[in-house]
């Protein structure tokens, strides 16, 4: 168990998948604390990039990968994908033992050639996300989106009352800082803020290539990671991108290439579309919304800092939807739910929803202010009358998440929830 770690919200769910699985494995971007978070249940561990040991650790991996698994079990296999043909070892080793709990497999880039064997019933996926403000300590957590979903209806009394600690400078800083965890818990302002930024210059530098195996353009990703950061958000299309990209354009193929590598590198995480069964006969629209795997990402590529984010609340507010956007996936994930969003041919929309395995869904507009919050309700009423009850169900909850401080319940059912005061 390694020290000064800061307690995940993966960390349960590392150890549930480990009493019910052969193996796990932990996919998310790189320096989100995968390593750590294995860490705490592993009893041994392999490293790959070690630059001492690494290289003959990959050859050993190339004749005779079984070796590779030797350690007491659990036994951590950091940066898999470097070896791919691990997986199958591992997959092999959990067959012969019928062992639970055996292996947890770390990697922060998914190898564009496929194991053998897709490990279905072997080896469990965990998706590990950057800090999320509860688990950096930012947010109170009094208001649990677990909670939320115990209730039928979004006129249950819920008795909801908390304050957050935060106000808009608060989260303009948090913005640009991002969930990584080496900012969290840096104590110099300037240093913490440069974590993400260094993070986009590595990523931008090396890690495409290597994940690749090529060389990449790269003006051609910086313009795309732009562009993203300026659609944040939004359902920008694939010609929007490129369109949106200066100089020599390259096809729509091409950008839908380097997304591709960017979402298997995890530094894109787009949340796919909502497609209930309605009242009417109302065409819903089924692009992706895009976001990063944290919001800094945005905030670096558009040149943000704290002190500007306070000075253009457009940008802002596009930063501060994909910040709520992250921790929402966070949380719904110790829920074993999906976040989703909704929009429609009539312009309705829904910033996130929420649904779990059994079904059960809620929700969410974003809005920033008070002065917005009615206009959030409005659209989110309008939503649930629009969704054929008796075919999805009626919603567990509708939430208005805001960077206001004061978290309570509206006389209409709708929910009113600071994001500094959201938990699982």
């Amino acid at each position: 168990m390694t020290s000064n770690y800061l307690p995940r919200i993966a960390d349960e769910c590392l150890q549930w998948q480990l009493k019910t699985s052969g193996a796990v494995q932990i996919e998310g971007p790189k320096w989100c604390g995968k390593t750590s978070t294995g860490e705490q249940c592993a009893k041994s561990t392999v490293f790959l990039q070690d630059p001492d040991t690494g290289p003959a650790l990959l050859a050993l991996a190339d004749s005779k990968p079984s070796a590779i698994l030797e350690g007491d079990k659990p036994r951590l296999i950091d940066e898999w994908q470097m070896a791919p043909q691990l997986w199958d070892a591992v997959r092999f080793s959990v067959d012969r033992s019928k062992q639970l709990g055996q292996y947890i497999l770390t990697g922060s880039a998914t190898p564009k050639k496929r194991p053998a064997h897709s490990g279905v019933g072997r080896i469990a996926r965990l998706r590990m996300r950057t800090m999320s403000l509860f688990e950096t300590g930012e947010s109170t957590g009094e208001v649990s989106l677990r909670s939320l979903f115990a209730g039928t209806s979004p006129q249950d009394q819920l008795k909801i009352g908390a304050i957050s600690k935060l106000d808009v400078v608060d989260l303009a800083y948090d913005i640009c800082r991002g969930g990584w965890p080496q900012a969290v818990i840096e104590t110099d302002r300037d240093i913490a803020l440069a974590q993400a930024r260094n993070y986009v210059v590595e990523m931008l530098d090396s890690d495409i290539d290597e994940l690749e195996g090529k060389r990449r353009n790269s003006t051609w990703l910086r313009a795309i990671m732009r562009s993203y950061a300026r659609n944040i958000a939004t359902q920008a299309s694939l010609s929007t991108i490129r369109d949106d990209m200066q100089g020599d354009q390259p096809s729509d193929v091409t950008v839908a290439e380097y997304i591709d590598a960017l979402k298997r590198a995890f530094v894109i995480d787009d949340i796919e579309a909502w497609n209930p069964k309605l009242r009417s006969r109302t065409a819903v629209r089924t692009s992706p919304t895009r976001h990063f795997c944290d919001p800094s990402i945005g905030a670096v590529m558009l040149g943000a800092t704290p002190e500007s984010l306070l000075r253009d609340f457009d940008t802002f507010g596009l930063l501060f939807e994909s910040l709520c956007v992250h921790d929402l996936r966070v949380y719904a994930d110790a829920l074993n739910a999906e976040v989703k969003h909704y929009r429609d041919k009539t312009g309705l929309e829904a910033d996130a929803v929420i649904v779990l395995p059994d079904g059960r869904w809620g929700a969410v507009e974003v809005k920033m202010g008070n002065s917005r919050i009615e206009e959030g309700a409005k659209h989110l009423r309008k939503l649930a009358d629009r969704v054929e009850s008796a075919h999805e169900g009626s919603p567990a909850f509708l939430m208005v998440l805001t960077s206001t401080q004061t978290a309570y319940q509206r006389d209409d059912g709708v929910v009113v929830i600071p994001l500094a005061t959201l938990a699982p």
